[in-house]
């Protein structure tokens, strides 16, 4: 039996984190390993090692998620998937979040249902989980004046496939969109990540949108 997906929550209101707990506990594939109150508090759990999905609020006091995100992603090679929680989707800390390294993003007013296919999603998938609302937004903050030089070598199937993946498309959603295998994908991601110069789906994220791909 596979075992469970291990879930910490931080927020610093205690309702919230309570919530989530509930929701989350229910399910026979998800577990509440933690939880915490702050940015400091999601360093900590982080490395423990004993974490698959932080979900994480924004504003909170000592170390905020923005910060908090930045930290793990540059402290720890192989860290938990960051799932940030934000109370609007008009919030600017939204695209500050994906520039930290957050691996998708969630609103509190979301569905039961949606909450726990977020955290599942981020868990077991390469895609990088945003709502059309956000993604809105991040195509309006993006700066496109610093457009990525390498985008220029992308061929025009690396660029169809970093296109699908901006939009929050997995990797078996973009073989479906492309009639392509799923190893294939995985090929030419490999190569966007090269060219641009990034380490993950996520910076290069970012370099599509800044570069106007998106």
């Amino acid at each position: 039996m596979t075992e469970p997906l291990r879930i910490a929550l931080i927020d610093d209101e205690e309702l919230i984190r309570s919530g989530f707990a509930a929701i989350i506990g229910a399910e026979p594939d998800l577990e509440v390993c933690a939880q915490g109150a702050d940015g400091v508090d999601a360093l900590n759990i982080a490395r423990s090692g004993r974490v698959d999905v932080l979900l994480m609020d924004v504003r909170m006091p000592r170390v905020d998620g923005i910060e908090a995100t930045e930290r793990i992603t540059a402290e720890l090679a192989e860290r938990p998937k960051i799932l940030v929680v934000t109370t609007f989707d008009n919030d600017d800390y939204v695209w500050q979040a994906l520039r930290a390294g957050a691996d998708g993003f969630l609103l509190k007013r979301t569905k039961i249902e949606d909450l726990l296919a977020a955290v599942r999603l981020v868990a077991r998938t390469d895609a990088v989980l945003f709502p059309e609302s956000i993604r809105r937004l991040a195509a309006a903050t993006a700066k496109r004046s610093e457009a990525h030089p390498g985008i220029a070598d992308l061929s025009e199937r690396e660029r169809e496939v970093l296109q699908l993946a901006a939009k929050g498309m997995s990797n078996t959603e973009i073989a479906e969109r492309l009639y392509l295998g799923r190893e294939t994908v995985k090929t030419h991601l490999s190569s966007v990540y090269t060219k641009l110069g990034v380490r993950d789906r996520t910076q290069a994220v970012i370099a599509a949108y800044d570069s106007g791909l998106v």
